[in-house]
């Protein structure tokens, strides 16, 4: 016999069901709105303004647009070198950098999505910021894009411009601007007043002598504001407030303290470049001495020359990747370098009694905030060199800098006589001395009465001297001038 209540609780069971389904059903409804909606809210949000590509020229150097500008999203630097050496792009608030790009070739680089503001773009080639390669992006609603690299106007860079084949209009422009920029050089570098603030080299005497005879030269390394070349002050890092350091001359035997003061906010040292001194004296913290901690810490070098003559230089090794390279170098001298007296050299026999009528020291830099340098200074700031028929000149040449320079006077032969303060057994002559990174090599400049005139002396890596506004860096002259003649 059948349950009387069975059909009831079946009949309760199937609705019970059937409501739970259309609750499932009405939930997933919900779930599947809700998705959708969600999804049209994402595909409303995520649409992203057109992608902006902006066409950038890299030369010696320059970057071309200096000033960029795009709307804020998705924005890529289509990046060509027109230059003749390597040159990369750093954007430097979004830490984005392109590869090293040889010349003539390209490269992209993707910043991704770039919020308004303003990015500092430079090339990371050491040197080659400090020399102008430096731009900004401003990123800002509604901003143009600004115009591809080379498509020039009076104010663009002749590299980005077809300066291979230009238009009668590009050579125009390019012959205009070269000369505006050589006869303001010019003007600037033959004026008869310092036209930068600040000299180096300057001698440095002992500042106490000792009763055993000890020499003590005191020297402080400081960050200041240096004029590198007209109207162009940067930070330097300098030694007794002159780049380069005050030129430090010494005897053979000599008994010699140098009391170091450091200034800086980091930790430094002092390395005496092609000085022989103790090992403990030889300024490579940590290796031979602890670093001399910043903001007034000091340190005292202490040694007894060798008893021939030596010519080096001292720098910091301590944070040297950028003390050295903005600024902190200096000439160190023991005794003279021996003459070539009496030697033939190419059919010239020099004299037994030859003496040196000036001596100057050139050291040359191409990084940091110095940049492209002859004694810390770019042309025009760079002092001519003067002499008269008959002198000998002796040219110290000391690189502190990170590549080698093909040092080249006009007109007037060079005597090489010792490489890193080495004296040569056969001196020779050259027109053009190549100088590696930390070597040093001596000279002399003999100019004759058939040599009268001013003389070109630069560095012959061509981009190291010139660019699209004319002469620049590395190049000062010779200025050979009769002190009997008649003034006109």
């Amino acid at each position: 016999m059948s349950n009387p209540d069975s059909g009831d609780r079946n009949a309760l069971g199937l609705i019970a069901t059937l409501v739970s389904v259309a609750a499932f059903l009405i939930a997933a409804l919900g779930l599947v709105i809700i998705a959708t909606n969600d999804s049209s809210k994402s595909t409303s949000t995520s649409t992203a303004a057109t992608p902006t590509t902006l066409p950038v020229s890299l030369t010696e150097f320059k970057i071309t647009p200096s000033a960029l500008k795009a709307p804020p999203g998705q924005i890529t630097l289509s990046i060509k070198n027109d230059g003749s050496q390597v040159h990369n792009l750093q954007v430097t608030e979004l830490n984005k950098k392109s590869a090293d790009i040889k010349a003539g070739a390209t490269d992209t680089l993707d910043l991704g999505e770039v919020k308004a503001g303003t990015y500092n773009i430079l090339c990371l080639i050491p040197g080659h910021a400090d020399s102008g390669m430096k731009a900004v992006l401003v990123v800002e609603e509604g901003a143009a894009v600004v115009a591809a690299a080379g498509q020039t106007s009076a104010g663009a860079s002749m590299a980005s411009a077809n300066a291979s084949n230009p238009s009668p209009e590009e050579a125009a422009a390019m012959n205009k601007r070269m000369a505006d920029g050589m006869a303001a050089g010019l003007k600037a570098f033959t004026s008869t007043t310092p036209n930068t603030k600040g000299v180096g080299n300057t001698p440095l005497k002992p500042t106490t002598v000792e009763a055993d005879g000890t020499k003590v030269f005191n020297i402080e390394a400081k960050i200041i504001d240096w004029e590198v070349s007209p109207g162009k002050t940067v930070k330097a890092w300098a030694y007794n407030d002159q780049v380069p350091g005050p030129w430090i001359r010494t005897e053979p035997n000599d008994k010699v303290k140098l009391v170091v003061k450091n200034s800086l906010p980091t930790t430094t040292d002092v390395h005496l470049h092609g000085i022989s001194v103790p090992n403990d004296m030889d300024g490579v913290a940590p290796i031979t001495q602890p670093a001399i901690e910043p903001n007034g810490g000091t340190f005292t070098y202490s040694w007894t020359n060798t008893d021939h003559n030596e010519l080096g230089m001292y720098h910091a090794h301590d944070m040297g990747q950028v003390a050295v390279l903005n600024g902190m170098f200096g000439a160190f001298q023991v005794g003279d370098v021996p003459l070539p007296t009496g030697k033939t050299t190419n059919n010239i026999t020099q004299p037994n009694n030859l003496k040196v009528t000036q001596e100057l020291p050139i050291v040359l830099n191409d990084a940091g905030t110095i940049g492209l340098s002859l004694n810390g200074k770019s042309y025009p700031g760079t002092a001519p060199v003067a002499a008269a028929p008959g002198d000998t000149l002796e040219v110290h040449y000391f690189n502190e800098g990170l590549l080698a320079h093909p040092m080249h006077l006009h007109g007037v032969e060079q005597l090489v006589i010792a490489k890193d303060g080495f004296a040569l057994t056969q001196p020779y002559y050259v027109d053009t001395l190549s100088i590696l990174p930390g070597e040093r090599y001596t000279v002399l400049i003999q100019p004759s009465a058939k040599d009268l005139g001013v003389w070109a002396w630069h560095c012959h890596i061509l981009n190291h001297a010139e660019n699209d506004d004319g002469l620049f860096g590395m190049v000062t002259a010779l200025v050979v001038a009769d002190p009997n003649a008649p003034k006109k």
